[in-house]
């Protein structure tokens, strides 16, 4: 059920007119394909009872298959959403109960874990100095906290600013790295 704020917008118009029509046509042809199965079956048995000879509207049967598979396929059509919401609203709580249980039962888990990553970050205390920065003239590997690059002294700062969007890029970039614009010498 939609709430009333959403108005539906279905892609064909004539959606509701057709689904009726299938509604209506399905089961009308699955009854005919039905009555003649019948007529043929009871015309071969009445014809093997009195042994009078072979069956005579047998042939029945030939038209009422094809019709009882027609009328199957017209009237799933026609009630596909009405059997997809019910099994929506049969599936979707069963599955929004294990979700719950699953989440309540590995609580204690994710927590126990998230526990144990945290120390892990912690023991490795002074990691930071571990991240690098690469000087954009000699491609030295530096502190991330450095404002000179050790091996050619250049500064590590962005110091050009874009023209176009006041980004700060690295002082020898020839573009922007945030809009991709030239940037003036």
């Amino acid at each position: 059920m939609k709430p009333e704020s959403q108005p539906t917008k279905e892609i064909d118009p004539s959606h509701q007119q057709k689904r009726s029509l299938l509604r209506v046509v399905g089961p009308l042809v699955l009854a005919t394909g039905l009555i003649f199965l019948i007529v043929a079956l009871v015309d071969f048995f009445r014809a093997m009872g009195s042994f009078g000879g072979p069956p005579k509207l047998f042939w029945c049967a030939f038209v009422g298959m094809p019709l009882l598979w027609l009328g199957f396929a017209l009237s799933s059509a026609g009630f596909a959403g009405s059997v997809q919401r019910y099994m929506a609203g049969e599936t979707a709580p069963v599955a929004k109960d294990t979700v719950n249980y699953l989440a309540d039962g590995t609580k204690e888990s994710v927590k126990t874990l998230a526990a144990a990553v945290g120390e892990g970050l912690a023991a490795g205390g002074g990691r930071a100095k571990d991240v690098l920065v690469r000087c954009h003239k000699c491609n030295q590997p530096n502190e991330a906290d450095a404002k000179f690059c050790k091996g050619c002294g250049a500064i590590l700062a962005k110091t050009k600013p874009c023209p176009a969007c006041n980004e700060l890029n690295d002082p020898d970039a020839r573009f922007c790295d945030a809009c991709g614009k030239p940037l003036t010498a």
